[in-house]
């Protein structure tokens, strides 16, 4: 189990293929497995990077209040352990708000930037779907949550056609589900996200992707990433829901390869 020391704790991840650097950063629920459906097609081109954030998966559950701000650095410092320079940037959900966040802050580690599935800040749907997130980890525990959990990420013709192979996942996770304080704090973090006025000033060549059906973050902040970042390129998936990335994967690889490789 690779694991490097990140600003006084150890965040586990994997490293997989040749090439150009690329660093895949999931959403809230932070693990690594996330990107299965991208792996093992990627890095038969890049070096892929996936990673558990801290607080989740096989990384140090230490920390109890997080900012996006924080979760960005702590990428930084794993490119920095891992000798990556820069890298391209494959950014969903709350990998996306990361991703934002390093592209304004540090642009030299950014060689491309794909952003997926993500949001500008908290606007009144946001903030009232994430509270209820919150409020449901904080009444009834994480076991809830995790029975909602494919029906914020996935579309119905997905969950109806890997029905078994969604419960089998949730009943056999590799890893624990982190504490619930650990799902509230990094929700807080989401709640507070706002890099609105710095999007301008990203320099990287951009993809943002996003789902007319994503229910998480509705295809309206896509379109508003895709104005505010200087020659953004978006693409908007038809169907598919918040994690298009798994339920339309054929056709986000294929977008993102030639968005990679052009």
């Amino acid at each position: 189990m690779p694991k490097a020391a990140v600003a006084g704790g150890e965040i586990y991840y994997e490293d997989a293929g040749q090439g150009e650097p690329v660093v895949f950063s999931s959403g809230l629920n932070g693990v690594s497995r996330y990107w299965k459906p991208q792996v093992a097609l990627f890095s038969k081109h890049f070096r892929v990077i996936t990673y558990d954030h801290r607080g989740t998966g096989q990384s140090d559950r230490i920390q109890r209040e997080f900012s996006v701000d924080q979760m960005a650095e702590e990428l930084v410092g794993l490119m920095d352990a891992l000798n990556i320079p820069k890298a391209h940037i494959v950014g969903m959900s709350t990998g996306g708000a990361i991703g934002q966040t390093i592209a304004i802050e540090h642009p030299q580690r950014v060689m491309k930037l794909a952003l997926c599935s993500t949001w500008t800040h908290c606007d009144p749907w946001f903030r009232r779907l994430f509270q209820a997130r919150r409020d449901m980890y904080l009444q009834a525990g994480p076991e809830l949550h995790a029975q909602f959990h494919p029906l914020f990420l996935y579309s119905p013709d997905y969950v109806n056609a890997h029905d078994a192979e969604i419960e089998h996942e949730r009943k056999n996770a590799p890893t624990k589900s982190s504490p619930v304080e650990v799902s509230v704090g990094r929700i807080d973090a989401l709640m507070k996200f706002d890099r609105r006025a710095g999007l301008p000033n990203i320099k990287a060549q951009t993809l943002v992707l996003g789902s007319d059906s994503d229910f998480i973050t509705p295809s309206y902040f896509s379109e508003a990433l895709a104005q505010a970042i200087p020659g953004a390129k978006l693409i908007m998936v038809k169907g598919g829901g918040h994690s298009f990335t798994t339920t339309r994967a054929e056709q986000f690889n294929r977008d993102l390869m030639a968005f990679l490789r052009t």
